[in-house]
């Protein structure tokens, strides 16, 4: 079994957890700060399909819960499937929300880097828009 390098990227969110996780965990809402997911994000009957770059992909997202998971998993073109935990959890009045990148087979220093700039921008993104 294959282990994946993983780096966790964190951002704090001067908002309650549960209204953070009411936020982020509804599909609808990852256009407004998932750029990731191409910055659109349509639905399909009981699917997903995020519009980026590279072409269309689906997306699965966890239902909700009441422990702060967002986990979802992307279905690329080719089939593969990406993992993405995303986790919101208490911290005193406010929030931690937490993404773990997985370095996938094949990706380069370079791409994994600019990976994880994308995923700092996006969480900054979700704590302007709850904060604002």
């Amino acid at each position: 079994m294959a282990l994946f390098e993983a780096r966790p990227i964190t951002v704090s969110i001067a908002r309650p957890a549960d209204q953070v996780y009411d936020f982020a965990r509804r599909p609808e809402s990852f256009p407004k700060w998932a750029a990731g997911l191409g910055g659109s994000l349509t639905r399909d009957g009981d699917r997903w399909i995020g519009h980026g770059p590279d072409g269309d992909v689906d997306v699965r997202f966890s239902p909700e819960n009441p422990y702060g998971v967002l986990d979802h998993w992307v279905t690329l073109p080719d089939g593969s499937e990406i993992s993405i935990p995303l986790r919101v959890v208490p911290n005193g009045d406010g929030a931690e929300v937490t993404l773990t990148l997985f370095r996938v087979p094949g990706m380069d220093d370079a791409r994994f880097e600019r990976d994880q700039g994308m995923v700092a921008a996006d969480l900054a993104r979700l704590k302007a828009l709850l904060e604002a």
